[in-house]
């Protein structure tokens, strides 16, 4: 099978960031220009699109995962999806569904540390755990504060 067969039925498959294209026809064994010159055919077909990549990436890390947007940010960083379609793909993040999911999961991993004895040591492992998520840092402390309000 050829380099472009395999390119094509790998960007079909699933949207993919130029970069994960671009990784998958160096492990082909293609040279630089073949890979750009691929790349741009892929672009032009419309089967290669960082912003529907972006897009598709942040619905599902959220839906799925309950990422916040921090984490979101550098999975698409770490493609190397540029700044314009991250800020894009942001959107598809709704603002009321991302607090409820940022206030389940903080009430969820309260509820965990329940033998926890200590409020301010709980506090602090919840903080850390939605922090690890991706969430920011004024939502968790908002959210923890409605939770000790309770």
């Amino acid at each position: 099978m050829s380099a472009r067969e395999s390119i094509y039925r790998y960007c079909n498959y699933q949207p993919r960031s130029h970069q994960e294209a671009r990784n998958k026809l160096y492990d082909l064994g293609c040279k630089t220009t073949e890979v750009e010159e691929l790349i741009s055919e892929l672009i032009e077909k419309g089967l290669l699109n960082e912003e529907q990549y972006a897009r598709a990436i942040a619905r599902g890390k959220f839906r799925m995962k309950q990422w916040g947007r921090i984490k979101i940010t550098q999975q698409l960083k770490l493609q190397k999806v540029s700044d314009y379609c991250i800020k894009k793909a942001m959107t598809e993040i709704d603002a009321d569904e991302y607090y409820e999911t940022l206030k389940k999961l903080a009430e969820k991993k309260w509820a965990e540390l329940k033998s926890e004895r200590l409020q301010p040591v709980k506090k602090n492992k919840t903080f850390r755990y939605l922090a690890q998520k991706g969430y920011e840092t004024s939502l968790i402390t908002e959210v923890l504060n409605e939770i000790l309000n309770k």
